[in-house]
C-alpha cells in the first residue's frame, strides 16, 4: 500500500503534468484498479457504462466513502468536483490537486460561475467529470437530496449526464458497513476497517444517460436522484439538506 501511494506521488508530481489527457486517464484507471486489488475489493459493473472515449460527459453518483473515487476511476477515469477542505488533507489533498480535482467553496453561490468555467475547459479538453451531489457521505442504506446547485455548470455546458449508483457488499452478499466513511472516523481508522474485511465487492450500477437540454438545474437534479435511487432500490429522500461547509461527514 505504501509503495503504491509512493508511485502515485511520483506519477502525479512528475508524469501527469507532461502527458496528454488520454494517457493520464489510462494511468489513473490502472492505478485505481491496482489499489482495489491491494485492498481486496472486487469491482462489478452493471448497466450501460460510459464509452471509453466519451466526451462532454459528467458522472453523478451517491457517496459512501473515500474509496468511491477510486472505484469509479477503475471503471471510467474522471476529474471530480470536491469540497475545498480536501485540499488541506495530508498527501490525499495534494494527490487530488495534482490529478485535476476541481475544488469548490461550499456554501458560496458566487463560486458556481467559476466552477462552470473550469468544468467547461475540462470538458473541452476531453476529461470526464464526476459529481457527488449529496454533498456528504452516507452509510449506503439511503440517499440524501441531490444539491441542485452542482448541476448548474452541467446545464451551462450542455453535457451528457451519466447517473451511477455505488454499493459495497461483504463476502456474504450483505451491505458492507465497514466501507462507509462517516462521522468522526479518521482516514486511518477507515483504512483499517476496510483491510479488516475478508473481501469486499464494489458494485457500480449505471443508469440510462440523461440529456440536459430543456431542463433546469432542479429538474436535472431530481432526475439524477431518481435514477440513482432506482438503481439502489431505496426511497427518494423526503427532506432537503443544506449544502454548506458545516455538512456532516468527511467528504
Amino acid at each position: 500500500m505504501s509503495l503504491h501511494i509512493a508511485l502515485a506521488l511520483f506519477l502525479a508530481g512528475l508524469v501527469f503534468p507532461i502527458i496528454r489527457t488520454q494517457r493520464r486517464a489510462a494511468l489513473l484507471k490502472w492505478w485505481s484498479a491496482k489499489l482495489l486489488r491491494i485492498l481486496d475489493v472486487r469491482l462489478q459493473i452493471r448497466g450501460r457504462r460510459v464509452a471509453e472515449h466519451a466526451r462532454n460527459t459528467v458522472l453523478t453518483a451517491n457517496h459512501i466513502s473515500w474509496l468511491d473515487i477510486f472505484v469509479i476511476n477503475a471503471a471510467h477515469p474522471a476529474r471530480f468536483v470536491a469540497k475545498s477542505e480536501i485540499r488541506g488533507w495530508p498527501v490525499v489533498g495534494w494527490l487530488c490537486a495534482m490529478t485535476g480535482t476541481i475544488f469548490i467553496e461550499r456554501g458560496k453561490r458566487r463560486d458556481t460561475a467559476r466552477i462552470a468555467a473550469v468544468m467547461h475547459d475540462a470538458l473541452q479538453a476531453g476529461d470526464t467529470l464526476g459529481l457527488f451531489p449529496e454533498g456528504t457521505t452516507t452509510a449506503g442504506d439511503h440517499l440524501l437530496k441531490f444539491n441542485s446547485s452542482l448541476f448548474e455548470p452541467a446545464i451551462a455546458n450542455h453535457v451528457h449526464l451519466a447517473p451511477v449508483a455505488l454499493r459495497y457488499l461483504t463476502a456474504q452478499g450483505t451491505r458492507c458497513e465497514a466501507v462507509a466513511f462517516i462521522g468522526e472516523q479518521s482516514f486511518l481508522q477507515s483504512l483499517q476497517a476496510i483491510l479488516g474485511q475478508r473481501a469486499i465487492t464494489a458494485e457500480l450500477l449505471f443508469a440510462p444517460h440523461i440529456e440536459v437540454a430543456g431542463l433546469n438545474r432542479r429538474e436535472l437534479a431530481a432526475r439524477a436522484e431518481a435514477a440513482v435511487a432506482a438503481q439502489l432500490g431505496v426511497p427518494l429522500p423526503k427532506h432537503r439538506q443544506k449544502f454548506d461547509a458545516a455538512a456532516a461527514g468527511p467528504i
